[in-house]
């Protein structure tokens, strides 16, 4: 089994669903779960994670988020370079969306428990 790690945000009620979902099926203890606002993921991780999102780079970002809202980034995504993106996310864990799940062979964006019910059934 590869090494699993979640990015969350204490205070995000979505978060807190899918780490209760990971203590149901008494998983929890194969994760490493790091707060996403204080250790956001590295660059190396959002490469890895957007390759798993076919390059869809929308969805590594909280679209829903204050911050996001806030910077005008809608707009400015159209044109921002894929590094620039990746970097601006790296130094900011409120702009990635979450619960961030990523290992060596797979990853996930959001929480959809019938997608990580299928997900982690083969890989956990």
């Amino acid at each position: 089994m590869s090494k699993i790690v979640i990015y969350s945000y204490s205070k995000c009620s979505t978060c807190q669903k899918a780490l209760r979902f990971l203590e149901k099926h008494d998983i929890a203890d194969r994760f490493t779960i790091k707060e996403i606002k204080e250790n956001p993921p590295p660059v190396k991780e959002l490469e890895r994670m957007l390759s798993f999102q076919h390059g869809n780079l929308k969805k590594l970002f909280n679209t829903s988020g204050k911050l996001y809202r806030e910077m005008h980034l809608t707009e400015k995504l159209k044109s921002m370079p894929v590094k620039e993106a990746l970097m601006l996310l790296s130094k900011n864990g409120m702009l990635v969306k979450r619960p961030f799940l990523i290992a060596d062979d797979f990853g996930t964006t959001g929480f959809n428990e019938a997608k990580w019910e299928e997900l982690l059934a083969t890989k956990v």
